[in-house]
């Protein structure tokens, strides 16, 4: 029989999984419709959450703040420009009872992205269920609990990559034994493809995530058939469309081969890829943004046809601000008209036995296998991870997909090719961080000053001795018994801090893949030789430090400019992430740079950039180092920002050429500039 033959005969349900996991869809009961989102407070976003679920949402997929996710509580110097700004701020177990007030637990699917402080997060859950009269058993749900791909790309880690693998097996062991209806993984391809990978590269590293998962887990003496139905996956769709639906027939066929031949399973239920999925953050455009709902629904469409059991539609304002209720209203929307008017949930695998769907995945799969087969030939993943190859690779591919867009290679519309001449203003969203920060730190004051000190100490000494047992089970347990006690997020996580150390790390960047990728080098090197011209008037190269301020570890923009400045001819110092602004003025200082260019994100930059810039003025004499500004920026923010001291501010899709040679027109000419003070 031929390959042909037996893709044709493949069907739903059936070993190895590519046409979908079952044979027949659940018309009654389609995908889960999720929405992301946290606003704020704990108060702001269950009222948000109420709304959604009486409008037609049928799952919660909640969004943490940023000190959150880096185990910070609200009140901690180090968290206060970004408390609430990007998710809601959770410090407490009385935090995660107020988020949960009202819905009740043992019927609504719960989906939680959270990586670094994923100990005191499911704790807080599972105490505030308890609050409710909910055992865990009858919690159902996702936790994200995915470190490897914070060490790829996201960077929300906390810990060092062997604690952080040991926290990882020790949930699922706990949740294995506890929780029978709840995941407690989500294995993300997600963010490697908005960090830049390509599809088979998101595809490939994100099994081979999993594998090191399942061994992790399998360590702590857990059965194969009991670790790998516990097992789901998440993966972003972006703008290819059929391509995108071939990645998750692969992914289910690539998963099913592993569990099977790799690990021995016996239960068909250990083959099965479950997936959420959610559509693309970085397809999405600052200009003209309303393409970005054509956009959003064309990820969304294909995500199903795909076959997710699980989705989220990303609201089209999000590369101005945080998404607005309108636009989180007519994201939701979309899943829905998909759900309830298209009639597409009612066959599994629509796109089955085409010619070009089934070559475009034999094609996938085959990619993934070579890749893998590398791979693992040099060591496997975590040692991979560790010697920064994947996201070497990752970075390499975010700098070419970026020169073919200056050159009009890929074309994103209103972007690169047919632009608006004038932009209409966009509500959005604006947090009010001061009365966010001033609630959180009333909050944890009050739970502070009720609760029995003796047993927070007694509790948290606990987990600190399991911690200090190198291969003991009970992290997760050990915290459960402290957060009931009311121990903070803050102090939990400090407590494993004390015993495995924070992690840190400096993003490394590559020189030579934009220059090399450009076809027409014209533009460009018309900026190098401005470069050179300075180099020969000065006797140095210009400099350039180029920095995430606060807790933002989304780095891709970060690092393709710093390539792209390195290209051209510049110094370029890269600080560490997750620096305070006096920190960065002070290495800028140090390094004696004449640019600063801040990467923003997060929403933190009305704080942060004027802090950063007072602590250079205050640091320097001549006080001549400009300061460049790129990212997430509303457009009331900007002139703000430059009223205090910022130079330029440039948008998400700004041409390479333009930030350079804007940014370039700064430096100063004469020769004393800079010199030591």
């Amino acid at each position: 029989m031929t390959k042909k033959n037996k893709i044709a005969q493949q069907v739903a349900g059936k070993f190895p999984y590519r046409r979908g996991l079952y044979e027949k869809p659940n018309k009654a009961k389609p995908w889960t419709v999720r929405q992301y989102a946290g606003f704020s407070t704990a108060r702001a976003t269950n009222q948000f959450y109420q709304k959604n679920l009486a409008a037609g949402q049928t799952g919660l997929s909640v969004a943490f703040d940023l000190p959150t996710h880096r185990g910070l509580d609200s009140d901690d110097p180090r968290a206060l420009a970004d408390v609430g700004k990007a998710g809601v701020a959770i410090c407490t177990v009385d935090d995660m009872i107020l988020l949960f007030d009202k819905i009740p637990l043992d019927k609504m699917s719960v989906s939680m992205t959270m990586n670094g402080a994923v100990l005191p997060i499911l704790a807080f859950y599972i105490v505030a269920a308890e609050v409710q009269g909910v055992p865990p058993a009858k919690l159902s749900g996702t936790i994200q609990n995915d470190i490897l791909k914070e060490f790829l790309v996201r960077n929300t880690y906390i810990y060092p990559p062997a604690a952080s693998m040991r926290i990882v097996a020790d949930i699922i062991h706990y949740t294995t034994r506890h929780m029978p209806m709840f995941h407690p993984i989500s294995i993300s391809g997600y963010h490697l493809g908005e960090a830049g990978a390509t599809i088979a590269q998101e595809l490939t590293f994100t099994l081979l995530n999993g594998i090191e998962y399942v061994k992790a887990a399998l360590a702590t003496g857990l059965k194969i058939d009991d670790v790998a139905p516990r097992l789901s996956f998440f993966f972003g769709i972006g703008m290819d469309f059929f391509m995108e639906v071939a990645k998750l027939r692969a992914a289910r066929e690539l998963w099913a081969e592993i569990i099977k031949k790799q690990f021995k399973a016996k239960n068909p239920k250990s083959m099965m890829l479950r997936v959420h999925c959610q559509t693309s953050g970085v397809s999405l455009a600052r200009q003209d943004p309303y393409n970005n709902v054509v956009r959003t629904t064309l990820e969304a469409l294909a995500a199903v046809l795909g076959g997710t059991q699980s989705l989220h539609t990303n609201s089209f304002d999000e590369a101005i601000a945080l998404p607005s209720e309108l636009s989180a209203r007519l994201a939701r929307n979309t899943q829905l008209i998909l759900q309830k008017e298209t009639g597409i949930a009612a066959a599994a695998d629509p796109l089955g036995g085409s010619y070009y769907v089934e070559a475009m995945t034999d094609d996938l799969i085959k990619n993934c296998k070579d890749l893998m087969q590398v791979m693992t030939k040099q060591g496997g993943m975590m040692k991979a991870i560790e010697q920064g190859r994947p996201q070497q690779m990752i970075h390499e591919e975010a700098i070419k997909k970026q020169a073919r867009l200056d050159e009009k290679k890929d074309i994103i519309v209103g972007v690169n090719d047919y632009q608006l001449s004038r932009e209409a203003p966009i509500e959005v969203l604006a947090i009010a961080g001061a009365e966010v920060l001033q609630e959180q730190a009333a909050r944890l004051k009050k739970i502070r000053g009720q609760r029995n000190p003796q047993e927070v100490v007694t509790a948290l000494q606990a987990l600190r001795a399991v911690a200090m047992q190198e291969k003991q089970i009970g992290l997760l347990e050990k915290t459960i018994a402290a957060v009931r006690a009311r121990a903070t997020l803050g102090e939990v996580s400090k407590t494993l801090e004390d015993v495995f150390t924070r992690y840190s790390t400096t993003p490394t960047i590559t020189r030579g893949v934009y220059e090399k990728t450009l076809q027409d080098k014209k533009n460009f090197q018309a900026i190098k030789n401005k470069t050179a011209t300075f180099k020969k008037s000065t006797g140095r190269a210009p400099k350039i430090l180029i920095s995430k301020l606060g807790l933002d570890g989304h780095d891709r923009g970060a690092k393709l400019i710093s390539a792209c400045f390195l290209d051209a001819g510049c110094e370029v110092v890269m600080s560490p992430l997750f620096m305070l602004p006096a920190e960065v003025a002070r290495l800028a200082i140090k390094e004696q740079v004449d640019i600063v260019g801040i990467s923003s994100h997060a929403a933190g930059h009305n704080l942060l950039v004027p802090a950063m810039i007072s602590e250079l003025q205050a640091g320097t004499l001549d006080k001549n180092i400009a300061v460049v500004v790129g990212g997430i920026i509303p457009d009331q923010d900007k002139a703000s920002l430059m009223a205090r001291g910022v130079s330029l501010v440039f948008d998400p899709g700004e041409n390479i050429n333009n930030i350079l040679e804007k940014t370039l027109s700064l430096l100063p000419t004469t020769i004393g500039h800079n010199q030591p003070h």
